[in-house]
């Protein structure tokens, strides 16, 4: 009954409703129709940019996953090079094989530099890239020698994976271990690939347990050889579990068919190995593992890229570049268990908001992030090698450099073949180009303008050590400066300056090492003769209490004479202070007049270039000045900038100086059972032991020692541990010398003074 009430009233009511709005509603249903038909048309449009959108971003997702950014890296003489050349031969790029030190003299295309064909060895990382089976390889061909350290950290900084190639014969070499720590801290998923299977004595079992042991590798073989040394035929594959056979005169048929009787135990125990390591670490092939399940091919290999990827895994291959056997399996891995540049994660430091880590997407449709991680002077200027992070560059577009904030053209873009290249129209994210006429110096990023991202930080560390040098003939003054100015812009750690008082050439750098490089190339490539003088440190001097200034300055030699005087003090700058030298004017009233305050900072500063100790400038120095007088004729710029200087001078002895000594952070690693001798041999060098820890059988030590104690520990480094131990060593701060240390400075540099 209520319910029906209820219905009729609101029937009354929507009548009365209606008949007052019938013509309101006759238009509004109009526009609704209207309104329906924009919609679905909107809705229709809106649906094709869609799927235009989708369309654009499965192009170059298709186009991204099909693309591969590896570099081979190893110990010196594992066959990189060799390794590089098959490669590019398999994949159709050369047509025919050079060996690095081969009788045709021609050399292996990679090293392109004479000096690198002449020795046989890669100093500069080659750049190429080729296609196999629809996949696009960039590979970066890197040097093995630990005095190239910086051509391999450049190159792993912009790869998503790599090949660790290791002797089946030396098996894992001290440079090995440098690469492989190397990876490890640029996060870089990585294959190892033993090589020279072919050679006598050559054992892939003990290097697959040396890698285990020695590199704390988690890794097991993906492959087993079918025979060694001059018995070496071929390979099988433990995924397929179907043996492989290279056939024709460079070993471009691949034969495959059934495992041979003799060895299908020994295949079936390491598949059951690789199983088993890799079950460890990936979860879902665990579950079939322990389940006691048949695991499939395509199962066992998405598990082994998983693991990869993730670097909790490292697949082994094996082969013999050399005798053209398992190169094109090792191919099929890179693809299959390499990663593409959208399964890695790259970040940016955003320099807005203060080197805030930002992760980049790694798609073209992003704002454009390149960096350039290598120069090389080309017959037609720099070339540039750029690594797209993010975004796409076209020829003729405008980018920005992030650290000048200049805008530059790119005339021309090519990707590059080792020193050939091929012009192209533009690049996208993930790919590895190089640019011509783009002037910058190395580790620099540049981006389209919209953002300001570095992908490395733009600190640069302090050269901690100095070198003198000249060239031997008058003739070859301009290829000398011309050299220093290309490595300048190559290696950021890299100065030149030039000594005020004897006019001599300075070049500093991280190390002594650092610096004997770059005197050795200037010969080769500029044939540049330099004579090197002793390595100099580069101490500094600062004061440790408050002393007060008092000084009047005044000439008069007949016309406008010369008048200033400043009163004031010096203090230390409290330890931690961001700035090294900080100058206050306190001047109350007109004393001096405020036009000359600029010309007495000046002085200040110029009087801080050297102290009177040893002549090397003070830091953590403040200068106040509250008085002064002036003179209305005789006071000028220069008079009050004399003033300052004087009067730097006058206090400076009473505000106790001391010398203070670049001290570096040293860490070692050694076997242990020379342990005792190196601990000893850094006491002795006045060296501060901070850390001490085991690695397996090498001892692990971290020291402050001065640098001055340093020079030719590499050599007795080696000395003391019979070629095993080795070192890095990198700025840590200046502290203060020794009483000792501090007169034997001062009466060298007075000698020195007396002498000139």
């Amino acid at each position: 009954m209520a319910r029906s009430a209820r219905s009729s009233t609101m029937r009354l009511l929507y009548t009365l409703c209606s008949s007052s709005l019938r013509p309101q509603a006759q238009s509004s249903t109009a526009g609704l129709l209207a309104g329906s038909f924009q919609l679905r048309h909107f809705s229709a449009g809106s649906a094709a940019a869609l799927r235009l959108k989708e369309e654009k971003e499965a192009w170059w997702k298709e186009s991204l996953q099909k693309l591969r950014n590896i570099g081979i890296s190893a110990h010196i003489d594992s066959g990189k090079t060799t390794l590089t050349e098959r490669v590019l031969y398999y994949t159709g790029r050369i047509h025919e094989i050079h060996e690095v030190r081969g009788r045709d003299g021609v050399g292996a295309k990679m090293d392109s530099m004479d000096l690198e064909r002449e020795k046989g060895i890669t100093i500069q990382s080659a750049a190429t890239y080729c296609s196999w089976k629809d996949y696009q390889v960039n590979i970066i061909d890197t040097p093995g020698h630990v005095d190239f350290t910086i051509e391999v950290e450049r190159a792993l900084r912009v790869l998503d994976g790599a090949v660790l190639v290791l002797c089946s014969v030396g098996g894992v070499q001290s440079q090995s271990i440098t690469v492989d720590r190397q990876m490890r801290r640029y996060e870089v998923p990585r294959l190892a690939f033993i090589n020279k299977l072919d050679r006598m004595g050559a054992d892939p079992w003990k290097v697959l347990n040396q890698a285990r042991s020695k590199l704390r590798h988690h890794s097991a073989a993906v492959q087993v050889p079918i025979g060694l040394e001059d018995d070496f035929k071929g390979l099988v594959d433990l995924v397929n579990m179907k043996a492989h056979y290279f056939h024709g005169s460079s070993g471009e048929k691949i034969v495959i068919e059934d495992i041979p009787a003799d060895i299908e135990t020994l295949a079936l125990e390491k598949r059951r190995e690789l199983i088993e390591a890799v079950s460890e670490v990936d979860d879902k092939l665990a579950e079939a593992f322990l389940s006691d399940e048949p695991i499939p091919p395509i199962e066992l290999e998405g598990a082994i890229r998983r693991a990869t990827i993730a670097r909790k895994f490292v697949p082994v291959f094996m082969g013999s570049a050399f005798k053209n056997k398992g190169v094109q399996p090792l191919l099929d891995g890179v693809l299959s268990y390499l990663p593409c540049p959208t399964e890695v994660s790259n970040y940016a430091l955003d320099q807005t908001k203060n080197e805030e880590k930002v992760m980049l997407s790694g798609s073209p449709a992003g704002p454009l992030v390149a960096l350039a991680f290598k120069l090389e002077e080309g017959r037609f200027g720099q070339l540039t090698y750029l690594r797209i992070y993010e975004g796409v560059v076209k020829k003729g577009d405008f980018i920005v450099n992030v650290n000048t904030g200049k805008k530059v053209k790119i005339p021309r873009l090519v990707r590059m073949h080792s020193n050939e290249m091929e012009d192209i129209q533009q690049a996208h994210a993930g790919q590895i180009v190089a640019v011509f006429g783009v002037d910058c110096a190395s580790g620099i990023t540049f981006t389209d303008g919209s953002v300001r991202y570095t992908m490395t930080s733009m600190s640069v560390p302090e050269p901690v050590m100095s070198l003198a040098v000249s060239a031997v003939s008058k003739d070859s003054g301009g290829n000398f400066s011309k050299a220093l100015n290309r490595f300048q812009k190559e290696d950021p750690t890299f100065r030149v300056g030039l000594d005020p008082e004897s006019g001599q050439t300075i070049i500093s750098g991280m190390g002594e090492l650092h610096l004997d490089i770059y005197v050795e190339r200037m010969r080769r490539e500029y044939k540049v003769d330099a004579t090197v003088g002793k390595p100099r440190v580069n101490f500094r001097e600062t004061i440790t209490q408050r002393a007060e200034f008092d000084y009047l300055h005044k000439k008069q030699s007949g016309g406008q004479g010369q008048y200033g005087r400043v009163i004031g003090y010096v203090e230390p700058l409290p330890p931690g202070s961001p700035t090294k030298f900080e100058f206050q004017n306190m001047l109350v009233g007109q004393a001096i007049p405020s036009n000359f305050v600029p010309a007495i900072e000046k002085g200040f500063k110029e009087a801080a270039n050297s102290g009177s100790l040893i002549g090397h400038p003070v830091e953590n120095i403040r200068i106040v000045l509250n008085d002064g007088a002036a003179h209305t004729v005789d006071s000028s710029e220069l008079a009050f900038k004399l003033a300052a200087i004087y009067a730097f001078r006058q206090c400076y002895a009473a505000a106790k100086p001391v010398i203070l000594e670049p001290v570096m952070l040293v860490e070692l690693k050694a076997p242990t059972e020379f342990q005792g001798t190196v601990t000893g041999d850094i006491n002795k060098r006045k060296g501060m032991i901070v850390g001490n820890d085991q690695e397996g059988d090498d001892c692990v030590i971290t020291a402050h020692v001065p640098l001055n104690n340093m020079f030719g520990y590499s050599t007795s480094l080696r000395s003391m541990t019979q070629g095993k131990g080795e070192f890095t060593m990198e700025y840590l701060q200046h502290a203060q010398v020794s009483q000792d240390v501090q007169m034997q400075l001062v009466n060298t540099y007075k000698a020195s003074k007396g002498v000139e």
